[in-house]
């Protein structure tokens, strides 16, 4: 059967009145062409739905993300039903995504629901935002004792945004119990532990993608 992912986006615009933000193109484009590449079907959702914004900062004019781009303009509001009949979630990051992740009901109950069935859920750069307070129903962090990645302290600090940031990633994660690893700034990593996979940045896009489809095949073992 076609495996299913279910990817979730940010519809935050700003940082400040200055400083537009949203979701950083490539953590979506690059794992939506490997999923698309897969034979997977895919739904794009976001948090209000309707049109993704982008990060300026992040536009590229890329022939072969015309399809991706295409499906950010008309994305469909996530809901409490997108907790079933989905093989695998994946959450692109941009600075979006610390305003209208960490603390979005519906986004909560959705990983929550992953993570209980032991389904796969991926995500890269400032994604991991959303699962910082997701938990177990017991009440356990999703992420105690698990291997994690996301955008570090050092590289937010490094684009002097961190004075802006509700809170600050990488500290965050740590607070709730991750075994946070990482590789040199701006640099290719990953990690997956078991059925959860993180990428740091968006040069972790790629690769962070290829590994959230390892462990799709191997939860179909």
């Amino acid at each position: 059967m076609t495996k299913k992912v279910l990817m979730v986006l940010t519809n935050h615009t700003e940082i400040t009145n200055d400083h537009k933000t949203g979701l950083w193109l490539e953590e979506f484009a690059v794992p939506y062409i490997k999923f698309i590449e897969q034979g997977y079907d895919i739904k794009v959702t976001s948090i209000e739905g309707g049109e993704v914004p982008l990060d300026p900062n992040s536009i590229e004019e890329r022939p072969e993300w015309k399809a991706a781009e295409t499906a950010l303009k008309d994305t469909e509001k996530l809901t409490k039903a997108d907790a079933d009949q989905f093989d695998a979630v994946f959450l692109p990051g941009g600075h979006g995504t610390m305003f209208d992740f960490p603390d979005h009901e519906v986004l909560q109950y959705v990983l929550q629901q992953f993570a209980e069935k032991d389904k796969v859920i991926g995500s890269v750069c400032h994604g991991p935002a959303g699962l910082v307070n997701v938990t177990y129903e017991d009440g356990t962090p999703i992420v105690k004792g698990k291997k994690i990645t996301a955008f570090t302290d050092e590289e937010e600090k490094e684009m002097q945004l961190d004075i802006h940031m509700p809170f600050m990633l990488e500290t965050k994660l740590r607070e709730q119990g991750a075994n946070f690893d990482r590789g040199d700034k701006w640099t290719d990593f990953s990690v997956r532990d078991h059925n959860i996979v993180t990428g740091q940045n968006p040069q972790s896009s790629e690769s962070t993608a290829i590994r959230v489809i390892r462990a799709i095949e191997a939860s179909a073992v």
